[in-house]
This record gives C-alpha cells, sequence and structure tokens, in this order.
C-alpha cells in the first residue's frame, strides 16, 4: 500500500480515469460494431463520422494507439464505401 498522500492520490486519480476510458472504450467498440452491422448505405453514411470521432478521441488521449486508430477508421471508411 503506499504511504506517501500524493502516491494515494494518485492512485484514486488512476482509478476514476480506468472507469472513464473503459466506458470510452466499450462505447466506440459496441458503435463500430453497429457500423459493420449495418446494410443500408444511408444509415451507414450517416453513422461514419461520429463513429470516426470517437475513434478520434481516443486517439488523442493515448487511450488507443493513433496507428489502430487509423487503421479502424480506414477499414470502416471501405465498408461503408462497398456499402454505397
Amino acid at each position: 500500500m503506499a504511504n506517501h498522500k500524493s502516491a494515494l492520490k494518485r492512485i484514486r486519480q488512476n482509478k476514476v480515469t480506468r472507469m472513464a476510458n473503459r466506458y470510452y472504450k466499450k462505447s466506440t467498440r459496441t458503435a463500430i460494431q453497429k457500423l459493420r452491422g449495418i446494410t443500408e448505405s444511408t444509415e451507414a453514411i450517416k453513422l461514419l463520422p461520429r463513429v470516426i470521432s470517437m475513434i478520434d478521441r481516443l486517439a488523442k488521449k493515448n487511450t488507443w494507439h493513433k496507428n489502430k486508430a487509423s487503421n479502424l477508421k480506414s477499414s470502416l471508411t471501405k465498408q461503408v464505401a462497398k456499402i454505397a
């Protein structure tokens, strides 16, 4: 267990950050699954910018690696283009 006040505070902060990251990552993964399951082009085109925004937000905060985010955006864009 931590002995310093600052270490105890850091443990509390890490817990909050970890829970927030879990929420945003899970929400983004769910949105990606939803986008991959869509077969109508109008729905997919409407949902794509929102999903890309979510992915960019995770990459900006270093929750996901920037290359992973780039690969995801690329594959999702290709898939939506194929539907349309």
